[in-house]
């Protein structure tokens, strides 16, 4: 009992320093949740196979809450693209449910290198400020459920709310950064909701997950992290708004390259 609660206070710290970083950067937290729970399960000892399921599975779930926080903010300000989001939905659940059904049939190292190599996507994004030229209108009906389907697919399998790929993608289509933004944060909740099922399903049963499991979803580190990022989130966005975000984001960069090495070396 005493290991769980000192793991407890440990996920309530990455719960605060998620937050922070999601409202600085943009960007979702599990770029950061996934290769932090991986070591703290691996430091806990639990089942090595099932390391980077649980840590998947338990982002996604940690994702419905602070979504539910952002989107709210949003909305107040009349940021979120609903129409976009309606259209965008159905894809990203079918696409969310198909990922993590594949996540679930696919080796935790594999899961790892894929991971990795996503992270050394992001970093250079990041760190390089590469925007896709907007140059064309929003697709039609059958393609935003391909977009959909396509990120709710890679999101699933890294682990991620999808902001990563939504705001580019809605950017491409000649949304202002702003609105896109915020369209995205509303996306990751049915990312996330479908995510956590699916991860959930696809895990349960297993005799050898961890107590304290809900399929792939380990709830300590779901109730840590949850509650915190949810009330941390906002200093991020604060921050954001006073600190040289130009410095800080060459500095995160670097951090994700050096996180997306550390998983592609095991």
């Amino acid at each position: 009992m005493s290991e769980l609660l000192y793991s407890l206070f440990f996920y309530m710290a990455l719960g605060a320093a998620t937050g922070v970083v999601a409202g600085l950067f943009g960007v979702g937290g599990g770029l950061i949740i996934v290769p932090t729970l991986a070591w703290v399960f691996h430091l806990l000892r639990l089942p090595d196979p099932l390391i980077m399921h649980l840590a998947l599975g338990t982002s996604l779930a940690t994702i419905i809450v602070t979504s539910i926080s952002s989107v709210r903010a949003h909305h107040r300000r009349g940021a979120v693209l609903w129409p976009v989001f309606w259209q965008l939905a159905p894809g990203l659940v079918i696409g969310t449910l198909l990922g993590s059904k594949l996540a679930g049939l696919l080796r935790g190292d594999t899961l790892r290198t894929i991971f990795g190599i996503f992270v050394l996507t992001v970093a250079a994004q990041i760190g390089f400020g590469f925007k896709p030229p907007a140059h064309r209108n929003l697709p039609g009906a059958k393609g935003m459920l391909t977009a959909g389907g396509l990120i709710g697919l890679v999101s699933a399998i890294v682990g991620i709310g999808g902001g990563s790929m939504t705001v580019p993608f809605l950017t491409w289509c000649n949304e202002t950064i702003h609105k896109a933004v915020a369209t995205s944060a509303a996306c990751g909740l049915p990312i996330a909701v479908a995510g956590a099922v699916g991860y959930v399903f696809n895990g349960w049963g297993r005799p050898d997950l961890p107590p304290w499991s809900l399929g792939y979803v380990y709830v300590p580190a779901l109730v840590g992290i949850g509650l915190i990022s949810m009330l941390s989130a906002p200093l991020g966005a604060k921050l954001a708004h006073s600190l040289p975000t130009v410095t800080l984001r060459k500095v995160f960069a670097g951090f994700l390259g050096i996180i997306g090495i550390k998983m592609l070396l095991g």
